[in-house]
């Protein structure tokens, strides 16, 4: 899986944040095109159909782990994005428990990984479990300006705890955009 591009210009200022400007290549979205899914907040992780792997960043510089498939290189910030065996990531116990508990085998794919240990549990789940990201919820906008796509990206992480959203063209393209990436265009003094 390669990293998804978030569909608004960063703050070159401070990249926590997002600009009022469709980043390149995310035009499609406010065009109306793709589907739009809730985005799950935990960490990524991939069934190949024989093996689980984690999503893993590695830093420029830094040692790659063993086994590690990298996947891409991020321009901007020099981070290798790729896989590692999902049983020398932190959250190994966690997979464990959450593949355990799951019912029927599972379909090659990525899924979200979720639980009372990962990231302070914002999904509010009482187990570990995994969610597949072919299945996540499907959401509809009345529109895809951004003063609408910020208004819902909040709603959804107030009421229901969602990191964001996520875009799926037909083509394969996705983007995303999360809640926190609009906190200082609602409080411009954060940070300052």
């Amino acid at each position: 899986m390669r990293k998804i591009p978030t569909m608004f210009v960063r703050n070159p200022e401070d990249r926590r944040y997002v600009l009022p400007k469709v980043a390149a290549g995310c035009e499609w979205v406010t065009a109306g095109e793709g589907v739009a899914t809730r985005k799950y907040d935990g960490t990524c992780v991939l069934y190949d159909g024989a093996a689980w792997w984690a999503r893993r960043e590695v830093k420029p510089g830094k040692a790659v782990p063993p086994g590690f498939r990298a996947v891409g290189t991020d321009d901007v910030t020099g981070r290798t994005v790729g896989w590692e065996p999902v049983e020398q990531s932190p959250f190994a116990k966690f997979h464990a428990e959450a593949a355990a508990g799951a019912e029927g085998p599972f379909a090659p794919g990525t899924y979200e990984l979720v639980g009372p240990r990962i990231n302070a549990n914002p999904e509010g789940t009482p187990a570990h479990q995994l969610i597949a990201h072919a299945e996540a919820a499907v959401v509809v906008l009345a529109d895809r300006s951004l003063e609408t796509l910020r208004s819902t990206v909040l709603q959804l992480a107030e009421f229901e705890h969602a990191e964001g959203l996520v875009f799926h063209h037909p083509d394969g393209r996705m983007a995303k955009i999360k809640a926190r990436d609009f906190y200082a265009t609602l409080h411009p003094m954060a940070g300052k």
